[in-house]
């Protein structure tokens, strides 16, 4: 498919995102772009959106590898979310959150996105709002560079974000489809709060975060403020058990979201793209390093820990269309059209 580049959305120093137009219709999408001797992360995402089709999960359009500026190029073509990420819409609200009715309906939609994955068993690995993208209708899934199926081998390496890991992700003992259930209540606070979901844990090393998580037997606070059901909902997705806690299917029959009509055809209301240049700096523990651990040794020392996060196995330094870079990163948004 033909194609020209468009404006830049996010760039990093390894890669980029920008709007595309096709040459044969016109149609606006996005391409994530990287270096081909550098894209074993990309090609990863792109093995799992192309077998996916969800109205809750960003639509894959395609995949080719181009030449420029002397550099060969490999190029995954996905669909134009012109809302951004979770955490733009709540950065463009004068009070820095979302309101309960926005979270209910955000969270249905992720919930329905989950069940999908779930149901094909698929693992997403780093559910966040950075990787959560906007449009007319609605959220979708996004950022499957961390994905994997569910019941790999023993010795695959964890992957996420650690703020958003659950106490047996961190503690290297298993990373099922209960560690996207227990990312997801934190997602909730993150978008109620509009801040991290650890709201006590400030340090700036990740084994630091990684060692509470695991080991401190304690879970997020509970926003103040929330409804009844709101509270038992993000309970449910936090109980520290792994066996106990509840699964996508169970969750969707929960009153936070149950009664929504969640209607994908409706327009929700979002933010547009701007003409002006709408810039922030992302760094922040939310998106340290991803660690890696051998699952068969959990230990609570905090050289262990420091440990598995020096093994990196996928960087989640992410920004907008969760482009893989370090922790400074510029976002920047410049008008467009389309999405869904």
């Amino acid at each position: 498919m033909g194609w020209t580049r468009g404006h830049v959305l996010g760039r990093g120093s390894s890669a980029t995102v920008s709007t595309a137009t096709s040459a044969a219709t016109g149609e606006v999408f996005a391409v994530k772009s990287v270096v081909l001797s550098r894209s074993e992360t990309l090609q990863r995402e792109q093995h799992f959106l192309s077998i996916l089709s969800s109205p809750y999960v960003v639509t894959y359009k395609g995949c080719d590898i181009t030449k420029e500026d002397n550099n060969f190029m490999y190029n995954l073509l996905m669909q134009y979310m012109p809302g951004g990420t979770v955490i733009e819409a709540i950065n463009e609200r004068g009070c820095g959150r979302l309101n309960e009715s926005e979270i209910s309906t955000y969270t249905r939609q992720i919930i329905q996105g989950l069940e999908y994955l779930h149901g094909y068993g698929i693992v997403h690995c780093d559910i966040k709002g950075a990787n959560l993208l906007v449009g007319k209708t609605g959220v979708k899934i996004a950022d499957f560079g961390c994905a994997k199926w569910a019941g790999e081998s023993e010795g695959e390496p964890i992957r996420g974000t650690p703020m958003f890991m659950a106490p047996e992700v961190a503690r290297g003992e298993e990373q099922g489809f209960a560690a996207d259930v227990w990312a997801l209540g934190c997602v909730v606070i993150e978008m109620a709060t509009g801040g991290s979901p650890w709201v006590n844990v400030h340090e700036p090393e990740p084994a630091s975060v990684l060692y509470k998580i695991a080991f401190s037997g304690e879970s997020p606070s509970i926003p103040g403020g929330f409804s009844n059901q709101a509270k038992d909902f993000i309970g449910k997705c936090l109980i520290r058990d792994p066996k106990e806690r509840w699964g996508a299917t169970e969750l969707l029959k929960h009153p936070f979201v149950e009664l929504l009509n969640c209607n994908m055809g409706q327009d929700l209301r979002v933010g547009s793209p701007t003409s002006m240049l709408d810039q922030y700096v992302w760094s922040s523990i939310e998106e340290s390093e991803s660690v890696c651990t051998d699952s068969n040794q959990p230990s609570c020392s905090s050289d262990s820990l420091r440990h598995r996060v020096e093994q990196l196995e996928c960087n989640s330094e992410k920004g907008m269309w969760g482009v893989e870079e370090e922790i400074s990163w510029m976002t920047i948004r410049t008008g467009g059209s389309g999405g869904a």
